[in-house]
């Protein structure tokens, strides 16, 4: 695989912790810093990229994490207040400004894009929403109110990230997977995809749902126990409808007390039925 021209640069600035403090360098470390912030807006770079080579699916970029860790080392405290609003944060990650010619409506309301992060035409951000640095939003997305797409999270296209949805980051560890929504899947409200989950194409996530890597996740269909390996993150298939469950604790108290513990639930895989009740989604984009 050929190596992007600015791999090496900013792998050997992140290995020296001095460049923060050395004058003499810390000039072109920013100078690599900010050309790496610039291709990850414009998509050029990802922190993590399809690759069919590999079993997950996915590639991590651990040194494009690297270069967003370099600009928070370089970064300095800086005033962005503006519109009557206080704001203090490292000058290195200001927040996005669109233009119209960018096709990306953000309506008003509180909403932010941190610079690095990448946003495509026709996406749709509802106020208020964030979407942190390294996290690469596709075309046709609405990150709906309340919504958070955190640090090198990959979103694909045509998803609809529900009020109050979390999508976790992982910037840390550098080679860890990020968090991965693939293509037309819808995030219901208050839910939360954490620690380097993969929801496959076309999935469905109920309100409510939490997944985390150490989350076992019940197929009542396949009738399978999904669980993370230690090489493969969370991998929830193609088309599955999961929703909020539970299990009955089968031990000691919890079993007196009648108690019983969250547990995800497959319980179809998406068809026409189910395709017609995300229709209203187009509507709103």
């Amino acid at each position: 695989m050929t190596l992007h021209p600015l791999q090496r640069t900013i792998e050997h600035y992140f290995s020296h912790p001095e460049t923060a403090t050395d004058f003499t360098i810390q000039a072109k470390a920013l100078e690599a810093f900010f050309a790496l912030r610039s291709a990850l807006e414009i998509g050029e770079l990802r922190s993590a990229e399809p690759d069919i080579a590999i079993p997950s699916g996915w590639r991590v970029n651990a040194w494009v994490k690297q270069g967003i860790l370099l600009g928070f080392r370089l970064g300095v405290l800086a005033d962005m207040s503006g519109d009557g609003l206080s704001f203090v944060d490292k000058n290195t990650y200001p927040s996005r400004k669109f233009n119209p010619t960018d096709g990306v409506r953000v309506v008003p309301g509180g909403s932010s894009v941190r610079s690095g992060a990448f946003v495509a035409r026709s996406v749709v951000c509802m106020p208020p929403m964030y979407i942190n640095a390294g996290a690469y939003v596709d075309e046709g997305t609405m990150v709906d109110s309340h919504a958070l797409v955190g640090s090198c999270a990959q979103i694909g296209r045509r998803v609809h990230l529900s009020a109050a949805a979390q999508i976790g980051g992982v910037l840390e560890p550098v080679n860890a997977s990020p968090v991965v929504i693939e293509d037309d899947v819808l995030v219901g409200g208050n839910t939360g995809v954490y620690e380097g989950t993969i929801v496959r194409k076309g999935a469905v996530l109920a309100p409510g749902t939490i997944l985390t890597r150490g989350t076992p996740v019940f197929d009542l269909v396949r009738g399978e126990v999904l669980k993370a390996t230690d090489a493969l993150p969370l991998i929830i298939p193609a088309g599955a409808v999961v929703v909020p469950g539970s299990r009955a604790v089968s031990r000691g108290k919890g079993a007196k007390w009648g108690l019983s513990l969250y547990a995800p639930v497959i319980v179809k895989y998406r068809d026409e039925k189910t395709d017609l009740s995300t229709a209203l989604e187009d509507l709103l984009r």
